[in-house]
């Protein structure tokens, strides 16, 4: 399920709701002959992920939605396991990005294409205003560079229909929300964590036998402190997948981020990342640097990746506020 968190800043933008609004929670599964689900990982899954051969929206495969020519507001989220996608329409659509993992955006990011790793979310405005009645348009995956044994093919996910011809009087706002960005002059530390994958073998997690995955050189120990954080402190965090060959979306428990730089692999911040984030995609041979300012909320929390067969065979760390 989806939670929607509403505020008063986003009220006063009058964004489309009711029908017009659709929440899309995309998986991908697998599933046995008598339609129940089928999770059973293989050592070679706890290395890569687990995909499954059904991708699925809200729990329905080859799914499609009756539109009409208005202005829809999409919420986003890769639920999966594993499974990236590159999410584009199939007659080349533009996204208007206008929120992510935390939030409204400072302003609408217009993007042709949408790179989501599990765990992450996009709120974004999709203007159907101008198609004309009859019209199917496929969400769909594109392939990708950087993606390792991920991002080869294209597929489709879900079916849209333009069939109502209605008059559209709202328009897609450009300034959104009050943002304002983290000084890196106010971080008084900088941890550098190594994403490494160690193929020689070892416990993998489901009872399997397969790759150890780790930050920093430790796997998942409960009863351990790995970082020892203030609170009210800023610090820049690294997450370096480098000399890495899989994916690792980053994930961090009790806190929103800030991403300041990706190095190696795409090079680039993208316009979806630019507001508040808890999660973000390190491709292989990529450095990526985040900034954040710890609340008054003491106690101990994770950060993971979130390619959960990673995270079950170890790629998960505990920190402790003070």
């Amino acid at each position: 399920g989806m939670f929607i968190v509403n505020d008063s800043e986003e009220a006063a933008l009058n964004l489309p709701s009711g029908e017009l609004e659709l929440p899309l929670i995309i998986q991908d599964k697998r599933i046995y002959s008598d339609g129940s689900l089928n999770y059973s990982p293989e050592s070679t899954d706890v290395m890569s992920g687990y995909f499954g051969q059904y991708v699925c929206v809200n729990g329905s495969w080859s799914p499609y939605h009756n539109l009409k020519t208005k202005i829809y507001r999409f919420r986003i989220l890769n639920g999966s396991n594993a499974r990236v996608y590159s999410l584009s329409f199939s007659n080349g659509l533009n996204f208007n990005v206008i929120g992510s993992d935390g939030g409204l955006l400072a302003t609408t990011q217009i993007v042709s294409s949408l790179i989501l790793s599990p765990g992450e979310r996009a709120d974004v405005l999709v203007d159907f205003s101008s198609t004309s009645v009859g019209t199917e348009i496929y969400l769909q995956s594109n392939s990708f560079s950087g993606g390792d044994s991920q991002g080869v093919e294209s597929f489709k996910i879900m079916k849209f229909v333009v069939n109502e011809q209605v008059t559209e009087t709202f328009s897609i706002p450009t300034a959104l929300s009050a943002f304002t960005a983290i000084p890196t002059t106010s971080s008084i530390k900088t941890r550098s964590f190594e994403i490494t994958n160690d193929h020689s073998g070892g416990h993998g997690g489901s009872g399997s036998s397969a790759s150890i995955h780790k930050i920093g050189g430790k796997s998942f120990e409960m009863d351990r402190i790995d970082e020892t954080v203030s609170a009210g402190t800023t610090e820049i965090w690294e997450f370096d997948n480098s000399n890495g060959d899989d994916l690792h979306p980053m994930h961090l428990h009790g806190i929103q981020f800030q991403v300041l730089s990706r190095t190696g692999g795409r090079g680039i911040v993208f316009p979806h990342e630019s507001g508040w984030k808890d999660t973000v995609l390190c491709m292989p041979s990529e450095k990526v640097k985040i900034i954040m300012t710890f609340p008054n909320n003491l106690g101990k929390f994770v950060f993971h990746c979130h390619n959960l067969e990673h995270e079950d065979s170890g790629m998960m760390l505990n920190y402790k506020i003070v």
